[in-house]
């Protein structure tokens, strides 16, 4: 328990970090530093072991549409504390419980206003011409953003945003009703070069990363680099209970996130987290992500698109996709103004195909869960263990 002296400190620490942001007035897309709540741990408890009956599921069905999600009560600050708490599944088995606290929040910061009219949409995962780039060769495969994408032995794929932290999409080891095989032991996979890897060195143009993200230039990888994964165990996985409660068949898959920390580092630059902004505040209002779709054995695949319909929690895009590629980090690009230089980082996960039934047909959405204020204070204090360091997003 607290002393009665430490309260009144810990207190005004919370205030003077609750101060209003200075905001940019530069008309470039840019990152908008904002001041994000404080979610704390307060109680753990331990829970059942896991049974792990089932195999991952690499697709989402929903029976909750954009429309019905738009509609949907926002939670209040109990339902928040609920859906926020977490469960910890450790590498030894072991399953724990814990409780939040949240402070500095207020009604509607999480919310965002939703742009775009709904569109009808192909009952397709590629639609149309299929815009995916296969990233071959280890001058790419290695060369950041590229280099942050992982495999996880479920069969998902995941993002590095820490020195050994993975964000995943939760239904990746858990399917809502308990974890599913190979949870326990679950792996992250690294490409790295074959020793016996016939390389041909490559000279990429400085802004190689910037031309193949939408922007204009060729795009030729050497096909002659043979790669592999190395593998790392995950220490343990963190899984908010707004997935556990809505179990993927409803509105639950607005917490379809998860967070893995690694037995060892990676020695790998990762990505940093950002709160997602509006959609239309987006550079070309697009999205980008890599993974590992299944149709491509082995292979790390690129996309790009334009953002879509939004709620608060959720964005839909038309980013073509296969199983496979869930989980892993939907970014952006924009300008950071206090470092003075063009900076990604991750601003959602990506769920996957979204299956519902709207007026007696089937329809199909690409959906991410966005990373709210609320999300990134969570997120950020899994990584960084202190929320000092989780205040701006």
């Amino acid at each position: 328990m607290r002393s009665s002296a430490a309260l009144p400190r810990f207190t005004s620490l919370l205030c003077l970090l609750f101060l209003p942001p200075v905001l940019s007035s530069s008309s470039q897309p840019r990152w908008v530093l904002q001041r994000v709540p404080v979610v704390l741990p307060q109680q753990t408890e331990a829970r059942p072991a896991p049974r792990f009956l089932h195999p991952a599921r690499l697709d989402v069905t929903s029976l909750c549409d954009p429309e019905c999600h738009k509609k949907a009560p926002p939670p209040s600050y109990w339902d928040l504390r609920s859906l926020l708490a977490y469960e910890t599944l450790h590498s030894d088995g072991q399953l724990t419980e814990t409780a939040v606290g949240i402070y500095g929040y207020k009604p509607g910061l999480d919310a965002s206003p939703a742009y775009g009219s709904p569109r009808s949409r192909s009952k397709r995962q590629i639609f149309g011409h299929d815009g995916r780039f296969s990233i071959a060769g280890q001058d790419f495969l290695l060369k950041y953003p590229f280099s942050v994408a992982v495999k996880l032995s479920t069969g998902c794929s995941g993002t590095l945003v820490g020195d050994r932290h993975v964000l995943t999409a939760a239904h990746c080891v858990h399917d809502g009703k308990n974890y599913v095989k190979g949870a326990q032991k679950l792996r992250v996979g690294f490409l790295k070069p074959k020793r016996d890897a016939q390389h041909s060195p490559v000279y990429l143009p400085a802004n190689f990363t910037n031309q193949v993200e939408g922007g204009p230039g060729p795009y030729a990888p050497p096909i002659n680099d043979r790669m592999k994964f190395q593998w790392i165990r995950a220490k343990r996985t963190h899984v908010p209970k707004g997935w556990l409660k809505g179990n993927a068949n409803d509105i639950g898959m607005d917490y379809d996130y998860a967070l893995l920390e690694l037995k060892k580092p990676h020695k790998r630059r990762h990505m940093k987290l950002g709160v997602s902004p509006p959609a239309q505040k987006l550079p070309g209002r697009r999205v980008h992500f890599s993974g590992f779709d299944n149709d491509r054995p082995g292979r790390l695949v690129y996309r790009f698109c334009r953002a879509g319909e939004e709620t608060s929690d959720l964005l839909y895009q038309h980013c073509d996709a296969q199983p496979g590629a869930s989980g892993s980090g939907v970014y952006a690009r924009m300008w950071d103004g206090r470092r003075r230089r063009w900076e990604r980082k991750v601003i959602g996960v990506f769920s996957g195909h979204q299956w519902v039934e709207r007026q007696g047909a089937s329809q199909e959405f690409n959906v991410a869960v966005r990373i709210t204020p609320l999300k990134y204070a969570q997120i950020c204090y899994w990584i960084k263990g202190n929320f000092v360091d989780c205040r701006e997003g």
